[in-house]
């Protein structure tokens, strides 16, 4: 039985985007949860865990390294961003059986140098994936694509953390790399193998040499980079949209479980918690793609993002109202247990901002796709993802310092401030205008300037 080319139609691009995020979420899952719980109860000593899962980002923050590999080093033949997909899934699972036999506890630099290798070829297929989203679909299906695309990633970080874990005491560690590798390789077989990619943009012959004519197509390609980045209006603001957060962040990062612990929350307190909003951020980051899609990019994303910082400002007004200012070690030490009424209103919030981050979520991915120029597609949309890492980094950093400095109630109220200083970017974010180009008001944008990519056959 042949199996069919999903992006031949628009079910199948959707479903195609929604697995191929779920491979990525998958060994994300695995390393930081399964690997990281099992190096524990091997007796492994935290700080060297935390280097190992430390280790293991350092792809993700450099994966913009990559897009100007996947731009112009392409093939027409196995398609120029499927050839990529094929490859790095390829090793993501040949990875992952070469670590399988590796003894962390003796051997634990041999481990991660593995598992980081494993981790740049995911960086670099997120990339590709991105790249090709950004080629195929169309305007109107990249709301609702972007939303399913991160719930699909949700989904494949529970399997492949808690859903490993659950299956260790049947199946044993060691054998959990299988699963995990097949789980990678099925998806390869289902998704990009019968996967038809539609021919890119016409490429320039050049005369010369052959290093002559890869010379000249990586000027050309720096040259529609720079285009890219500065030829609109739309594109100079997501700049600064990135280099912004996009709503209040704090009950997204580490503060939400130093409020838990603070607040007497046990371990599977916490992680139910932690389960729920996970499970509703996914489901709604598909809702909020799809109504953004039908009421428009910026209208709905800037309702999503004020919607961030209701909970937020309502956590730091009932912190400050129960008197939990300082986190214990400060002033905090000798006030006894927390309010019940204040661990109660707790729960709340945190569910209801795990809400309305998800429907802000996929809608904030798909506003830098609107923008992002085909050509040179895996450069400038992976360059707007690491500027959004680039935001999360410093927006944990300060507000760490802040909680020490200031207590709770300060840190939330500046965190959701901070994060409504996007929106005053949103009214700049229309189509983007080039040179032949007309604006298509508040709706989604067109795929920008089609130039052709500077790529080598």
């Amino acid at each position: 039985m042949r199996l069919p080319n999903l992006l031949a139609t628009r079910r199948g691009r959707l479903t195609a985007f929604t697995l191929l995020y779920l491979t990525e979420g998958i060994p994300s899952g695995f390393a930081t949860t399964a690997v990281a719980t099992y190096m524990r109860r091997q007796g492994l000593d935290p700080g060297a865990i935390g280097a190992f899962i430390g280790a293991l980002y350092l792809p993700w923050a450099l994966k913009w390294a990559a897009g100007p590999i996947v731009d112009v080093i392409s093939s027409d033949r196995w398609g120029r961003r499927r050839v990529w997909i094929l490859l790095t899934q390829s090793m993501m699972a040949i990875t992952l059986l070469l670590a399988m036999p590796v003894d962390f506890q003796s051997h634990l630099g041999l481990f991660t140098a593995l598992i980081l290798i494993h981790n740049v070829f995911a960086a670099t297929q997120d990339v590709a994936i991105d790249a090709l989203a950004v080629d195929v679909l169309s305007p109107d299906e990249r709301g609702l694509a972007n939303g399913l695309m991160y719930g699909g990633q949700f989904v494949g970080i529970a399997l492949g953390g808690s859903g490993v874990l659950l299956l260790t005491p049947w199946i044993g560690f060691r054998t959990s790399f299988l699963v995990v590798a097949g789980m990678v390789a099925l998806v390869t077989l289902l998704v990009p193998v019968p996967m038809r990619e539609p021919p890119g943009p016409p490429r320039e012959r050049g005369e010369g040499s052959r290093g002559a004519v890869v010379a000249a197509r990586i000027g050309r390609f720096v040259r529609d980079s720079y285009r890219a980045f500065t030829g609109s209006r739309a594109a100079m603001a997501a700049i600064v949209l990135a280099l912004l957060p996009m709503g209040a962040y704090a009950l997204s990062f580490s503060l939400q479980s130093i409020v838990a612990v603070e607040l007497g929350l046990d371990d599977r307190q916490i992680g139910s918690l932690g389960m729920i909003g996970t499970v509703l951020a996914a489901g709604c980051c598909v809702l909020g793609g799809w109504l953004s899609d039908r009421f428009g990019r910026r209208r709905t994303l800037a309702v999503f993002i004020a919607a961030t910082a209701v909970p937020t400002v309502l956590l730091a007004l009932a912190m400050q109202h129960y008197g939990w200012v300082m986190p214990a070690g400060d002033l905090a030490d000798g006030r006894g247990p927390a309010p019940a009424g204040l661990v109660r209103l707790f729960w709340i919030l945190v569910i209801a901002y795990s809400v309305a981050q998800g429907l802000m979520y996929g809608v904030g991915t798909a506003i830098f796709m609107d923008v992002t120029t085909r050509a040179v597609a895996a450069t400038q949309f992976t360059a707007y993802m690491a500027m959004t890492n680039l935001v999360a980094s410093y927006t944990s950093t300060w507000q760490g310092h802040a909680v020490t400095a200031w207590g709770f109630p300060a840190t939330l109220g500046i965190d959701a401030a901070v994060g409504m200083l996007s929106l005053a970017v949103l009214p700049f974010m229309g189509s983007p205008r080039r040179r032949g180009e007309t604006s298509e008001g508040d709706g989604p944008a067109g795929p920008g300037d089609q130039s052709s990519p500077a790529s080598v056959p």
